[in-house]
């Protein structure tokens, strides 16, 4: 199973440590796309700090972020599942796992980002500000940018297996999955369950918990159809919509009471 996350936009702050290795980092096929990222990034946010600022949609309380992306190449790094935090991450708690789901997480789970494109949990980076949706001036829009690298990388990635697509549309932009392996993907919404509406806030929170879940019990469903039952077994409300047509994926709706 790979579990494709969104990042969060607050990061764990680092301090002093082993700086960034980009050739130690997983998917190599990557690479090419990651240093152009990364050099543009950091010779952006190390020039005019308005312009960077506008580029990347920081508010005046977030101008510390600029200084931050300017430092890249020179800070410290810690595993990028301590590097993102938020309520998904917080939901999911890694580092409580026990030793087996530690493992199971660090095959499975798969981190999309506008600097790194996707990374593993274990990958060690550090602390960045560059969502999916900033445009770059020289490399343009960032969902663009991956898209190519993403299609030759992800599907090796993937393997034979299920996909369990929790990214927002934002991330999902970067790459769909197509043809056979679309058929092995399963994309989540979370539903109010007496009015069948979208949450927000408790829309990541169950997405987490729901990882964590599986995680734990060291589920390993073959496909989206045994998916919704592991779900169902471990307490999940879930309604299931086959793919209707070639080169669509499995559609799951977590229904949930409480809204926050």
């Amino acid at each position: 199973m790979l579990v494709l996350l969104p990042p969060s936009e607050g990061k764990a702050s680092v301090g002093r440590g082993t700086p960034l290795k980009p050739e130690s980092l997983s998917l190599p096929g990557l690479a090419g796309a990651r240093e152009a990222v990364l050099t543009e990034l950091v010779e952006l946010c190390r020039g005019d700090e308005e312009k960077a600022r506008e580029v990347l949609g920081l508010s005046e309380g977030l101008r510390g972020e600029v200084g931050k992306n300017a430092r890249l190449r020179e800070a410290g790094t810690r595993p990028a599942g301590e590097i993102y935090t938020g309520v998904l991450y917080d939901a999911l708690g890694l580092a409580s796992l026990d030793a087996a789901a530690k493992r199971r997480a660090a095959r499975s789970l798969l981190v999309f980002s506008g600097l790194w494109g996707a990374v593993r949990v274990t990958d060690r980076i550090p602390s960045y500000r560059c969502s999916m949706g900033v445009r770059l001036p020289g490399l343009g829009a960032l969902a663009g940018h991956w898209r190519a690298p993403m299609a030759d990388a992800l599907p090796e990635v993937a393997g034979g297996g299920l996909v369990l697509d929790l990214r927002s549309s934002a991330y999902a932009a970067a790459w769909k999955p197509k043809g056979e392996l679309a058929k092995r993907t399963a994309t989540v919404r979370v539903l109010h369950a007496p009015t069948r509406k979208v949450v927000s806030h408790f829309n990541k929170a169950t997405k987490g918990r729901m990882v964590r879940s599986l995680l734990t019990a060291g589920a390993a469903p073959a496909g989206p159809a045994e998916l919704v039952e592991a779900l169902r077994d471990l307490g999940y409300v879930v309604e299931a919509e086959a793919p209707g047509k070639a080169g669509r994926s499995w559609s799951l709706d977590v229904l949930v009471d409480e809204v926050h």
